[in-house]
């Protein structure tokens, strides 16, 4: 295949010495292949393990991270293109919609996430390369690709249909294109990252509640490459735990750092575990969003905002989570940093039905207001303000719990604890009231934090011998599940495997429906077997 469009330069005097031996150099300074293709830090470093597995490459664990960290940056996406698939870095698991149609998820998404793909930039000629890499490399990827479905012979005479692989080559090149306005705009906007200074954290932990706190950045020994210690305190526990880590910058805006608690862990869900950092720091280098994760499926994890602190006064969190109209003397908790000192409660503003009674306390970091929440206030999340400091949509206001949700909706669990390790499930039960249009699942419900309920594990049935819920594990009275030891298990039938499929419930203990009914939803878990072997290369991993 010959390539027509203009690929991007590699200045950097390593990767081109490392790589530049199989990728021939032309007269412009392209690297074959490598100049026509930008992907995340992820991706490149998924590239280099296969060239060192596949093809021997010459890399030592250092230079690789040092051509991680040129590429990423200068072959790498614009914040727009990474940020919707950022959930490929962070380890979510979630349902994806951003697959465009049936053939497209068979020719990309049956394998892996589509999200895959996404977080990669190629010309077309690339795109049509990396299938022929799949279909050498992946026995499956021939059918996936080129052969057509059932019922799409052409009619006599007429041209064939295209395959799979045609219409997803047609859709990605023009979706996932190497030249884009995107990262045209970008590229003269990278620079090195200016992030040295006191950020305020705001976190949800699932099962744990939300956290506040403070998290200090200094420059470590390249401009890319930062230390951390951060502290966090729990809104709802009362909990504190501090934090050391580091950091990585890609392209200006995508950090990857890792960081560990001060204590020993003692428990798999221990906030106090090593933390694998996934952060989008905005543009303007004022703010950060992500996820921060650890165990060994990274399933547990905490939903992380950073706000940088400057001279201006900024409000980042609200307690409690949600009040209910008719409320009296409710004391809120507001959050942040360089808050105004000599509050009165005309200064502060919650929303038309929501009076301001007194202000309890004040300091630079937490002001404390009593509130009352008039009967006729209407529902919805209320902007918070302090003198014209605003925290938008952040104190949902209610008339009642109509409806739970578990979350996740759909999860995961692995057996192990004999030879391979478990992966474990924490679930958390969401409230929601209906909103002003009066149904549920529409936009305008109100997302009302964690509700009290107890949990319960249900037979999901698929044959008539099911008895998968005495087998696949427990769950906690703090909604933590925890899988069995990995089989074959004489008990069962079969002497089956312990893995199995189960309904986790939760049942509200106050919250009631139309007809007096506790309030109850619940998540489908599958169970099944450990992952036996792990593809990568922990000697070149980041």
């Amino acid at each position: 295949m010959v390539e027509t469009e203009a690929g991007i330069p590699v200045t950097d005097k390593l990767t081109i010495e490392k790589c530049g031996t199989c990728h021939a150099p032309d007269a412009k300074g392209n690297l074959s292949r490598i100049s026509w293709v930008r992907a995340t830090p992820e991706g490149w470093a998924q590239t280099i393990k296969r060239m060192v597995e596949l093809n021997g490459a010459p890399i030592s664990p250092v230079e690789a991270k040092g051509i991680v960290k040129y590429l990423a940056t200068w072959h790498g996406l614009a914040p727009e293109e990474a940020k919707p698939v950022m959930y490929m870095a962070e380890r979510r698991i979630l349902d994806e919609t951003n697959i465009p149609n049936e053939t497209v998820r068979t020719a990309c998404a049956s394998c892996h996430a589509f999200g895959q793909p996404m977080s990669s930039r190629r010309t077309r000629t690339e795109w049509a390369l990396l299938q022929n890499m799949h279909v050498a490399l992946y026995p499956q990827a021939e059918a996936q690709y080129r052969r057509r479905m059932p019922g799409a012979e052409p009619a006599d005479g007429a041209p064939p249909p295209p395959t799979p692989g045609e219409v997803a080559l047609d859709y990605i090149s023009k979706a996932a294109a190497l030249h884009t306005p995107e990262w045209a705009a970008w590229q003269p906007r990278i620079r090195d990252p200016k992030l040295a200074g006191t950020w305020i954290v705001s976190a949800t932990v699932p099962g744990k509640g939300r956290f506040v706190g403070e998290m200090t950045i200094a420059p470590g020994s390249d401009p890319a490459d930062f230390t951390t210690s951060t502290t966090l305190h729990s809104l709802t526990g009362g909990t504190a735990m501090t934090r050391k880590g580091s950091g990585i910058i890609y392209s200006g805006y995508s950090w990857r750092g890792r960081s560990q608690g001060a204590l020993s862990t003692e428990k798999p869900d221990d906030l106090e575990s090593v933390m694998r950092e996934t952060m989008w720091f905005s543009p303007d280098q004022k703010s950060a969003e992500g996820r921060w994760y650890w165990g060994e499926y990274h399933e547990f994890g905490m939903d992380v905002k950073l706000t940088r602190v400057s001279a201006d006064p900024v409000v980042v969190s609200v307690s409690p989570y949600a009040i209910k109209v008719g409320s009296t003397g409710v004391s809120v908790h507001i959050y942040g940093a360089n808050l105004p000192s000599g509050l009165t409660a005309a200064d502060l503003d919650l929303g038309a039905g929501v009076t301001v009674k007194k202000v309890a306390s004040a300091s630079a970091n937490e002001v404390v207001a009593t509130v009352d929440v008039a009967s006729a206030a209407l529902p919805g999340l209320r902007d918070v303000g302090i003198r014209g400091t605003v925290l938008q949509k952040a104190l949902p206001i209610y008339k009642k719990v109509d409806y739970l949700k578990v979350t996740p909706e759909t999860s995961l669990a692995h057996l192990g604890g004999e030879k391979y390790p478990k992966g474990y499930q924490q679930y958390d039960a969401i409230g929601f009231d209906n909103g002003l249009d009066g149904k549920p699942n529409t936009a305008d419900d109100i997302p009302l934090g964690s509700i009290d309920v107890t949990w319960s594990v249900q037979e999901f049935s698929t044959v008539t011998y099911d008895d998968d819920k005495d087998f696949v594990g427990t769950l906690s009275p703090a909604a933590l599940f925890v899988p069995s030891v990995e089989g074959p298990n004489p008990k069962r039938r079969f002497s089956r495997n312990n893995y199995g499929e189960v309904w986790v419930v939760a049942t509200a203990k106050s919250e009631k429906d139309a007809f007096g009914r506790p309030l109850t939803a619940r998540s489908y878990l599958v169970v099944t077997v450990p992952t036996y072997k792990r593809w990568d290369q922990p000697e070149v991993s980041q």
